[in-house]
């Protein structure tokens, strides 16, 4: 069994096509599968779509959260009622394009655990977004405590065991990306072209979504931005006394209209009243993660559901 999981949020013009495409790649696989559709909050008729296409194939099954809950906690609720014995993410929006699953499912049977989709090119994107992605990626490569693959996002296979393994994480703010080379095993890359999307418009591309996804990665696999405001906490303690040897000397040895006035105390203090307030932020970014880690509440609520069972659902 194969299970695709696709979350959907406001893509009653996919949804249909999705559904032909898949069911056209798998039935020349040969495999026994079924796709899980995710409704994340849509305002269209996303849920109704679901609920037709259940109705005239039942090896399409979905799920509808009572409000949006994110693309994360979507992906988490479908990886919680996948049956399969390798599960596959995808966008629903066709980015990532289905006929490369059996590629991957060749790859699962050659030994690997995990086999994830490396982003040869992006079509149908602006300069902009694939600079910061290229950017993004490069970054978080270099700062994170684990080996995350350069230009891959969600698309990928995986083995039921590494399935198993990551729905025992029930952390809150939730990265993926980092969570599955975190969990080991087996890994290997299959390249791939991602099209432009097949219709309507991107969910996730303005700079205001992108930082807060950003932040999250960095913050859930990385301790480099609290070591920063340490490092710069002993920089300014090496730096505040030789800065005052340093207008001892000026004072002594120029005329003394020299560093007079309140311009120069007004800089330092501005100053380091500006590192103090970011190591602050700094702080409250990961404080807040422990805030919503120990109210304990459940990653998503489901309001509907066509064919998965309750029993599969974790807190």
């Amino acid at each position: 069994m194969i299970s695709i999981i696709a979350p959907v949020y406001n893509e009653e013009h996919v949804l249909h096509e999705l559904h032909r495409r898949v069911a056209a790649v798998m039935d020349g696989v040969g495999e026994a599968w079924e796709l899980i559709l995710v409704n994340d909050g849509s305002r269209d008729r996303s849920a109704e779509i679901i609920a037709e296409l259940h109705e005239a194939d039942a090896r399409v099954k979905g799920l509808s959260f009572a409000r949006n809950f994110g693309f994360q906690e979507a992906v988490t609720a479908g990886l919680d009622h996948a049956s399969g014995d390798a599960v596959v993410l995808t966008d629903a929006d066709l980015q990532d394009p289905p006929e490369v699953i059996p590629e991957m499912i060749a790859k699962w049977r050659e030994g690997y655990h995990v086999v994830y989709g490396v982003r040869a090119s992006r079509e149908g994107e602006t300069w902009f977004k694939k600079v910061t992605a290229a950017a993004f990626y490069r970054l978080i490569h270099r700062i994170t405590s684990v080996n995350i693959p350069l230009d891959t996002g969600d698309f990928r296979l995986m083995d039921r065991q590494v399935v198993d393994a990551i729905c025992q994480m029930r952390e809150r703010n939730r990265f993926l990306r980092g969570m599955v080379p975190w969990v080991g095993f087996k890994q290997i890359g299959v390249e791939y072209v991602r099209h432009a999307r097949f219709a309507g418009d991107s969910k996730f591309g303005s700079v205001r979504q992108m930082l807060p996804f950003a932040l999250n990665a960095v913050t859930s696999f990385s301790y480099l931005p609290l070591r920063l405001a340490t490092y710069l906490g002993f920089a300014m303690a090496v730096i505040t006394p030789l800065a005052m040897l340093s207008v001892v000397l000026i004072r002594l040895l120029t005329p003394s209209q020299a560093l007079l006035g309140q311009a120069t105390t007004l800089l330092a203090v501005l100053f380091l009243g500006g590192v103090q307030l970011i190591c602050l932020g700094i702080i409250g970014e990961y404080l807040g993660r422990i805030y919503d880690e120990v109210k304990g509440r459940p990653l998503y609520i489901v309001e509907q559901r066509w064919g998965v069972q309750k029993s599969g659902e974790r807190r």
